[in-house]
């Protein structure tokens, strides 16, 4: 398909819009792909969807239980660099 080369499709009574199957195959998009729809100024923008939701640490932090002394940050270091040593 050109890149100059011009789509047109239609939108179904259910407000359905069918993806031609030559922009899926060259984006990687199966059957099933989630997709997320942005508005924008320009038109409407596609983009797969991520696998996970953002999590922060703040959301998440405390959430495993730990038993024993709190770790000291220079132990965290020292572990750190021990594993990331390991062949």
């Amino acid at each position: 398909m050109a890149a100059e080369e011009k789509l047109v499709v239609i939108i179904s009574t259910e407000g359905q819009v069918a993806l031609p199957s030559a922009i899926g195959k060259r984006r990687k998009w199966g059957a099933g792909t989630r997709l997320l729809v942005e508005d924008t100024p320009e038109g409407v923008l596609l983009k797969p969807a991520p696998a996970f939701t953002t999590t922060r640490p703040e959301d998440v932090f405390g959430s495993l239980p730990h038993r024993g002394r709190p770790k000291t940050l220079e132990e965290m270091d020292a572990r750190s660099v021990r594993t990331a040593l390991k062949p």
